[in-house]
């Protein structure tokens, strides 16, 4: 792998692994990219922080809200099930807008990209602050989705660029821990937040402050990690092959749209949640904590991942994972169905497939990214178009079925992991469980 951008001594293995600098065809070293504009190198940590933080920004757009969405409700005039669109409208328009970052990124690099999808999210947050109606608002956030798909995309791209194999999943899954504790605690901060304004409109200001802290943060410390010798130019025919590559390769098309349906079912969780929490289960003062423990065990395994991954394989972890996943999510089904579930059943339940989730979602990235060096940002791109909108409708409708009951989520999860299953398979020609992967 490259080791140019790394702090003198530090490594992405640890201290004591060498790193050596990936060589290109004729076996000479690559040159190193720009450095930023502090002309510091970066650490490993500091950039799997960085990274983490810039894809929580989604996160924390989605999450903060939730608390807010029977008073946003109340104050823009939405009625019954409507008011989850705040959420959907974000997530399909984060997908749809992935297709456009990756070839801009592979061409002109990953820094004027990410800090023009970092500025639309800014912007948007503020306009969302000033909505007048909630369908400006609905509208406002689908922009907003659409202009920020670039801190979701390219994070990807950037790690790739420098690792691939179980080491990029290993530090995938270590973004994924700090990623993962903004969900657990953004329903508190905008819960926080409207406590102490009084108002739903200061929790989307409070996004946008918190994104001009991690531009800042960015510009100043964050190389530009894709070499010269790997642009691509801007051409359709070239962003077409290149593009093309994930959908008719079946190890990156199984695993892309298998991570798309099973995270379909947990955007499910994250559209109906408030509502099954509060209104089936009559808990909603504790949403917030409830929120917090399920997400906090996704990040737990994310860092348990993080630490065996490269021992046992990305393979091998998350097909266990994926197997795992599916008996509690039949347990769920089973409880669901019962006449009087209680949250006592509910919530760990949730909580155990959340923390497989950690077991899956860094591996399967890192598996669909794997033959993609040069073309990082594209195949980036197209993966995270493929996997958000398929998961936001999946999410969205799971969401618009909610019945006053945990059934539709149940049985979404546990349909989820059968066809993720599936295509896994289809992935993997029938084979599971294979050893680990030694980088590229």
């Amino acid at each position: 792998m490259r080791n140019d951008q790394y702090a003198p001594g530090e490594t992405a293995g640890g201290a004591n692994e060498a790193i050596e600098p990936r060589a290109d065809a004729r076996g000479d070293a690559r040159a190193p990219a720009a450095l930023p504009p502090s002309g510091k190198t970066i650490g490993e940590r500091q950039l799997i922080g960085m990274m983490a933080l810039l894809m929580a920004l989604n996160a924390l757009g989605i999450d903060a809200i939730l608390p807010a969405l029977d008073n946003l409700a109340a104050d823009l005039d939405a009625t019954g099930n409507s008011r989850q669109f705040v959420v959907g409208a974000y997530l399909l328009a984060a997908g749809l807008g992935a297709l456009v970052p990756g070839s801009l990124a592979d061409r002109f690099g990953r820094r004027p990209v990410l800090f023009t999808s970092l500025g639309l999210y800014i912007a948007f947050s503020i306009l969302c602050a000033l909505a007048w109606s909630f369908e400006s608002l609905l509208a406002l956030r689908f922009l907003q989705g659409f202009g920020a798909a670039g801190i979701v995309a390219l994070p990807p791209a950037i790690i790739r660029d420098r690792v691939g194999g179980d080491k990029m999943a290993r530090m995938m899954s270590l973004i994924f821990v700090i990623f993962l504790m903004v969900p657990a605690v953004a329903p508190s901060l905008g819960q926080g937040v409207l406590m102490l304004m009084g108002d739903w409109r200061w929790i989307f200001v409070f996004t946008a402050i918190a994104g001009c802290c991690m531009g800042f943060w960015a510009w100043r410390n964050l190389p530009e990690t894709l070499h010269p010798e790997d642009k691509q130019p801007i051409r359709p025919r070239v962003i077409a092959r290149n593009m093309r590559a994930t959908l008719t390769m079946p190890q990156a098309l199984g695993y892309t749209l298998g991570s798309a349906v099973i995270f379909g079912a947990l955007f499910g969780f994250i559209n109906s949640a408030q509502q099954l929490v509060g209104e089936a289960f009559g808990a909603g003062p504790w949403f917030p904590l409830i929120f917090a423990s399920c997400a906090g065990a996704m990040a737990v395994a994310s860092w348990t991942n993080s630490r065996i991954v490269e021992r046992f394989g990305a393979r091998r972890v998350s097909h266990t994972g994926l197997f795992l996943f599916l008996i509690v999510a039949a347990m769920q089904l089973f409880f669901a169905t019962m006449t009087e579930e209680t949250l006592w059943t509910f919530v760990p339940l949730m909580a155990a497939n959340m923390m497989l989730l950690g077991f899956i979602g860094a591996n399967f990235g890192s598996i669909a990214m794997q033959p993609f060096r040069e073309t990082a940002g594209a195949a980036a791109s197209v993966q995270t178009f493929m996997r958000m909108t398929t998961a936001a409708l999946i999410g969205a409708g799971i969401g618009y079925a909610y019945n006053g009951t945990a059934i539709p989520l149940a049985s979404a999860l546990t349909g989820g992991a059968l066809i993720c299953i599936a295509l896994v398979l289809f992935a993997e020609r029938g084979k599971l469980f294979g050893p680990p992967v030694v980088e590229d």
